[in-house]
């Protein structure tokens, strides 16, 4: 059976790193763009980080530049916001595409493992989000596809997909699924 490990990914430098790398960790894989409304989850996400790292869980960084534009810039720059105004310390990659014929092999693998898990309608910008993308495309819900910059998808020491968390969902919610792993 395909696991996440069966991936390789370039680091923001284009060097090749293998997701064996993590193997026997709980790893939350997340696709960020710096100019979104959702940006300041960084600060949720480098929280979670700090208080989970030592127990073996790690967050992998993917920007996206495909929703919106809003993920412009450099890998480095992009590294280097992140750093400046959220102090992030979790690994960050090369900017990928998520959608489409074009989409990084592992993003295309994480959503044939785990579809879109539905908006969380209490978060102010997901009627926004609906609204949208109902008017491009009414059977929106039905399709696998990142919906929206900050998609988490939350994989198990074994390298298994076990959850996919949309960018409305409460960072509660993904905090107890990731201390159920631990």
């Amino acid at each position: 059976m395909k696991t996440v490990y069966d991936f390789s990914v370039k680091d923001r430098k284009g060097n090749d790193v293998s997701l064996k790398e993590y193997s026997n960790e709980v790893i939350l894989i997340v696709n960020t763009a710096t100019k979104c409304g959702f940006t300041p989850q960084y600060d949720e996400l480098e929280k979670l980080y700090e208080k989970y790292h030592s127990e073996g869980f790690t967050i992998l960084d993917f920007p996206c530049n495909q929703f919106g534009q809003q993920a412009p810039g450099t890998d480095e720059s992009i590294h280097e916001f992140c750093k400046l105004n959220f102090g992030t310390e979790f690994p960050r990659f090369k900017k990928v595409k998520v959608n489409g014929d074009d989409a990084d092999p592992l993003f295309k693998f994480l959503q044939e493992q785990k579809g879109f898990a539905g908006w969380n309608m209490d978060h102010p910008i997901a009627p926004i989000l609906d609204d949208m993308l109902s008017k491009a495309d009414p059977d929106y819900k039905e399709k696998a596809d990142i919906k929206w910059n900050f998609t988490k998808f939350l994989i198990n020491k074994k390298g298994q997909v076990v959850a996919r968390f949309e960018p409305t969902e409460n960072i509660e919610v993904i905090e107890k699924a990731i201390e159920e792993l631990l």
